[in-house]
């Protein structure tokens, strides 16, 4: 039985408050709207492996909100989107930032750009590119990504479009040991902390690896 849009809603009115986030009205029916989005799509697209909507709450939309206390960047991107997560949900969240979603499959960046016109986010851009070819002159001062690769691998692809001093927040399942010790034999960022993520009704491990872009001297990118 598929759940209802009442149901849904207060799935993720009780996943925030785990969080404690206190989301409006109008930001629960947006993301009550999106999980529908999406249980729509996917029937046909194959957007994601998790096909219960009440699932969808928990294991997408609240693991995406859970890293909220350390967005700081009123102009960010999230690579490897996929169907939107985290980059969706944070611009619901947050629509006085600037936040842009990137992803190389053409069927997801449809469907969020279908998102992003059903729900009115006017300050979501929809970039459907494979983020080592996308180039821009406006870089950003945050980077977020979920499930998308190694840490190493994510720095040496997006750390062209990062500002200097600027934040990659990787979010993980299980401490990621081996990828940090990988990671630490590179200059190009640094270890600023992980940090152990709690979000409701997971049933898993998950983190959130924060790392700061190195400075680039003599005028390089």
């Amino acid at each position: 039985m598929i759940a209802s849009q009442k149901v849904i809603s207060e799935c993720i009115s009780v996943g925030a408050e785990g969080l404690a986030l206190s989301l409006t009205g109008k930001q629960v029916d947006l993301l009550s709207r999106y999980v529908a989005l999406l249980v729509k799509w996917n029937k046909t697209y194959n957007l994601t492996a998790v096909r219960d909507p009440v699932q969808m709450v928990s294991r997408h939309v609240i693991d995406s909100l859970s890293i909220t206390p350390f967005v700081k960047s009123d102009n960010m991107l999230d690579i490897g989107s996929g169907p939107g997560l985290p980059g969706i949900p944070l611009a619901v969240l947050y629509p006085n930032k600037l936040v842009s979603t990137l992803d190389s499959n053409g069927k997801k960046t449809r469907f969020m750009e279908h998102v992003k016109m059903e729900l009115g986010l006017n300050n979501l851009t929809v970039i459907n590119s494979r983020v080592e070819c996308y180039q821009t002159e406006s870089l950003f001062g945050e980077i977020t990504c979920r499930a998308f690769s190694s840490l190493t691998d994510i720095v040496q692809k997006v750390k062209h479009l990062l500002v200097d001093s600027g934040v990659y927040l990787v979010m993980k399942g299980r401490y990621p040991n081996k990828e940090i010790h990988e990671l630490m034999k590179h200059t190009d960022c640094e270890l600023v902390e992980v940090v152990s993520l709690h979000v409701p009704e997971s049933g898993g491990e998950r983190h959130l690896v924060i790392l700061r872009k190195q400075q680039v001297l003599n005028g390089g990118r």
